[in-house]
This record gives C-alpha cells, structure tokens and sequence, in this order.
C-alpha cells in the first residue's frame, strides 16, 4: 500500500486523498495516516511544485557543478556535503560513483551570480580539489514532465 500511495504522490502531489482512497480500496483516514506516519519517518520529505521558469518574467540560471573533494578522516563524505548544502544557493547535493565525487546543482539569478558562488564559496572549501561548472541552458524533461512538446508535423514530406 506505501509504494502505491508513494507512486501516486510522486506523480501528483496535489491529489486528493479521496480520490486516492477509492484508487486504492481503503478509507480516507487509512490514507491520511498512511501518508501522515511517512512523513513522520521523512520517507516522504517535502512536497514541490514544479514550474517551467522560462515561462515567466523571472529570470533564473540552472548549473551542475562536478566537485572533486578529498573525504574527511572519520567523516568522509558527509560533513563536506553538508557544508555544500547549506548554501542558500544550492537545491541538490548528490555523492557520485565516477570520475567526481559530488555533482552540486545550484541555482542564481544569472551566469555571474552562478561564478560568484562558485569561486568565492564553493572552491575555496578546504576540501575541494576541482569544480567543473555546466550551465543549463533549456529544460526539456524535469522529474518525469516534459515541458515543451514540439508541435509536430504529422503530413508526409513530398519533395519534388
């Protein structure tokens, strides 16, 4: 019963927990203390909406950062990570497998702001070896949605 109330969050986490309840067989009170208990054991953490920026008059910059970092004796990863995350900038934090350890995902208000974070907060941190910064430039696809499907031409090509 968790996974299907947990998928059927994850995918819309404005549906009502009536409409959940009839899907799922069970009571409108089993739902809400279902999801109620999960968030209580922060299986379920937050819940978000999720908006296309380009089409509003708000203008916002997306970059992932690979950081390569040198794990702290006794600590490892994670005293690094949540001094990356703590940054009012950053929205993901992420330990990778692969060529870098941590892919930071920040957001600013341009490319400048972007830089800014980058040389004066995030690569001057004691344990960070390298950072490589990749801007976003166009979302297509964002947790399951596609934002802009393209309009299509289903007629045939004819050539001459």
């Amino acid at each position: 019963m968790r996974d299907k109330i947990l998928n059927m969050l994850e995918k819309n986490g404005r549906i009502d927990i009536h409409d959940m309840a009839i899907m799922l067989g069970l009571s409108d009170a089993e739902v809400a203390n279902e999801i109620a208990d999960m968030e209580k054991e922060h299986v379920i953490c937050g819940y978000n909406t999720l908006i296309n920026w380009d089409k509003t008059d708000d203008e916002k910059v997306t970059a992932l950062i690979e950081v390569k970092v040198t794990p702290q004796r006794g600590l490892g990863f994670d005293s690094i990570a949540e001094r990356i995350y703590n940054y009012e900038e950053v929205t993901s934090v992420y330990l990778m497998s692969g060529g870098f350890d941590f892919t930071v995902i920040i957001e600013g208000k341009s490319m400048k702001s972007v830089a800014q974070f980058v040389h004066a907060k995030l690569a001057p941190m004691e344990s960070i070896l390298s950072t490589s910064t990749h801007f976003v430039l166009k979302k297509y696809k964002d947790y399951g949605t596609v934002f802009e499907a393209e309009n299509k031409d289903e007629r045939m090509l004819v050539t001459p």
